[in-house]
């Protein structure tokens, strides 16, 4: 059976907000529309008009998924990127998401890359970005975190959303002084995150991905793992966010040195390199430069890492978790990633695609397809969910 059988009962209500994104932002500068769209959100929240819509969009209370020793109000989530610096977080989840990752946040405040740096393809549903982890910095970052965590817990309860917190290596700190970069990060932000993820695999940080070599990213996981105890004196969880691009022997690698330090998860996978099988006319794509590439496009090659890295923990008797992020765009998908063994989803640039609603039909179709989720999980069918 598959996701997208008669037995399963997905959302097909007409979509208004497609029509309003080819009418007033297709042809905007897409970093300039990321900002209003952001904003509109930010605004709704501060002025009040985001409570009715919390009430209708927060998941029901049968979606509650235990991951990592944190309880997840969905298993759906907004992965790192949209909110980088930890400005709208409670804004974010008030549409619905089980969890927001903010990032990636870097020790030291850094501009990001030149604009343009942000380029739409719509006929592929993509995005390709090369932002450069443009940040505040974690000292900056720092205070906004604790106020979200204080705002979660009046507004939600014991049931509220997750916070994760995404850090990266700054950008002129040579690779020589990753450990240490990301240390101060950790020492910074740990106490405010109820889950770090250490992101050595976007393409936009020159040299980053080198970092990916398991004898290069065992001292930094080893640090940041040993730093978020010390700072916080109790055990945050760790996951670390790994490439698309990485042969299935590396994605393996890394999956092993992760359960060999004791961290708890996995985020598969980051942005693409790879152009391939684009819609666009090539010479388009060629004209946006470098960067990665998200979206529907990374549908495939991300599914198939998670149905790896599945098999493989599965396999070890490994207790990983495995977040699934990459060409995440409908209901349909999320459960496919959950059936192939994702502990959490999480989307991205459908988001900008579809709007505040899109979370809303997400959590609606796995709610409504909670009995037939259930069964296949009592039947084996499900490894996990």
């Amino acid at each position: 059976m598959t996701a997208e059988s008669t037995d399963w009962n997905l959302s097909g209500t007409p979509r208004i907000y497609p029509e309003i994104f080819r009418l007033v932002f297709q042809n905007m500068e897409p970093e300039r529309a990321h900002g209003i769209g952001f904003q509109a959100i930010r605004s709704a929240e501060s002025t009040g008009l985001s409570l009715a819509y919390r009430k209708l969009a927060t998941a029901d209370p049968a979606l509650r998924t235990r991951v990592m020793g944190l309880e997840f109000p969905s298993p759906f989530g907004l992965a790192a990127g949209f909110d980088k610096a930890g400005r709208g977080t409670t804004a974010l989840m008030d549409l619905g998401f089980g969890h927001v990752e903010v990032g990636t946040i870097t020790a030291q405040p850094q501009p990001g890359n030149p604009a343009p740096r942000m380029h739409r393809l719509p006929q592929d549903q993509a995005l390709i970005n090369r932002m450069g982890f443009n940040n505040a910095g974690a000292r900056v970052i720092e205070p906004r975190l604790a106020a979200t965590r204080k705002k979660l817990t009046r507004r939600f309860g014991i049931h509220r959303p997750i916070l994760g917190v995404n850090i990266g290596k700054t950008k002129v700190v040579a690779l020589d002084n990753a450990v240490e970069d990301y240390r101060e990060s950790t020492d910074r932000l740990a106490r405010h995150a109820d889950y770090l993820v250490v992101n050595v695999s976007s393409p936009n940080t020159p040299g980053l991905r080198q970092l990916q070599a398991v004898e290069a990213l065992r001292p930094i996981l080893t640090a940041v793992r040993d730093q978020a105890l010390k700072s916080t004196g109790r055990h945050v969880p760790l996951a670390v966010k790994i490439a698309p691009d990485l042969a299935d022997e590396d994605v393996l690698a890394v999956a092993d040195l992760a359960g060999e330090l004791g961290l708890d998860g996995l985020v598969a996978t980051n942005t693409t390199i790879s152009r391939e099988g684009l819609v666009t006319d090539p010479a388009t794509v060629e004209s946006y430069g470098g960067g990665g590439l998200s979206g529907k496009p990374l549908s495939q090659r991300s599914l198939d890492v998670l149905t790896l890295l599945r098999a493989h923990l599965d396999a070890t008797g490994s207790s990983l978790a495995v977040m699934s992020v990459g060409g995440v765009t409908t209901g349909a998908d999320v459960i496919q990633r959950l059936r192939a063994g994702a502990d959490l989803v999480q989307g991205y640039t459908a988001f900008l695609y579809q709007g505040p609603l899109w979370v809303y039909r997400i959590n609606r179709d796995l709610r409504n397809n909670l009995s037939a989720w259930r069964h296949e999980r009592a039947s084996g069918g499900i490894p996990h969910a």
